[in-house]
């Protein structure tokens, strides 16, 4: 299900589809994992990342998203305030010992990590070691997933570059990308990963890149959401759309500027629906 959900659903994200179903497919059939999963998602707003989590937790529970087994932290209104940090660090780690204690199976989700204070993830660390009990309390079987637009640049950059080389962007391996990202993000002073331990151990099993969305990718986006609320398919308002939405760089216009984060309220302007 996870494999044909992001098949259908996801455009433009060949690295993602991949190592996502390899990553949590082998977490799920691991009986006897050593440490929870910990996935990084990085990219621009509306290439995907907060979707894919959501293809994740409809995987594994029947409820997804409602799951009370689901947990989902915004950096900007969980954590809102600097002089606060040990508050929340202490809220944090009893939160994750209190809901693992009572499902080992539970997913954490933790949004706009670039808007996090620096310091505060370090605080679950413990969490994701290869500790095999914490206070008698075992969490390999949990899983945690950050999204960031930290390192945005650099997944453009490579895929800039081998746009300018004329390789296509089904060209780019993980390889061209992992390593430099998990530098630019440990390095990034707006990052919740700024000098982490969480890197510097290791602990991010993988830092999964989404690349910025083509024109062709919009395009798909704005036929699913319309096929999605039942109705037929107006090309021409669908080509509109497309060009309707800012492109970058400037001379090349490649890439969405808002990937496909906005289609849906585009679409409700042109639609009388």
């Amino acid at each position: 299900a996870l494999q044909e959900d992001l098949d259908k659903k996801l455009f433009g994200q060949h690295l993602v589809n991949k190592v996502i179903v390899k990553a949590v497919r082998g977490f799920l059939n691991n009986s006897n994992a050593k440490k929870p999963l910990a996935l990084s998602l990085h990219g621009w707003t509306g290439t995907g990342k907060n979707f894919v989590s959501k293809i994740v937790a409809e995987s594994i529970y029947k409820r997804g998203l409602q799951s009370k087994f689901v947990h989902q932290f915004v950096a900007t209104l969980h954590f809102p305030h600097a002089h606060s940090i040990n508050l929340y660090k202490d809220q944090l780690q009893s939160w994750i010992r209190g809901n693992v204690s009572i499902c080992p199976r539970s997913l954490f989700i933790f949004d706009e990590m670039d808007k996090m204070h620096a310091g505060l993830i370090d605080s679950i660390k413990p969490f994701l070691d290869y500790y095999e009990l914490l206070d008698g309390v075992s969490y390999r079987q949990a899983i945690f997933i950050f999204l960031s637009n930290a390192g945005a640049e650099k997944i453009t950059e490579v895929a800039l570059d081998f746009w300018r080389n004329g390789r296509t962007r089904e060209d780019i391996q993980l390889t061209d990308i992992q390593n430099a990202l998990s530098v630019s993000v440990f390095n990034n002073k707006n990052s919740g990963f700024w000098h982490s331990t969480l890197i510097d151990r290791n602990l991010i099993d993988y830092f999964v890149p989404f690349l910025p969305l083509e024109y062709k990718h919009v395009k798909m986006c704005v036929r699913v959401e319309i096929e999605s609320r039942g109705y037929a398919v107006d090309e021409d308002i669908l080509t509109r759309i497309a060009d309707e939405m800012t492109y970058f760089p400037r001379e090349e216009r490649i890439y969405s500027d808002k990937g496909c984060k906005t289609v849906d309220a585009k679409l409700d302007y042109y639609y009388d629906f």
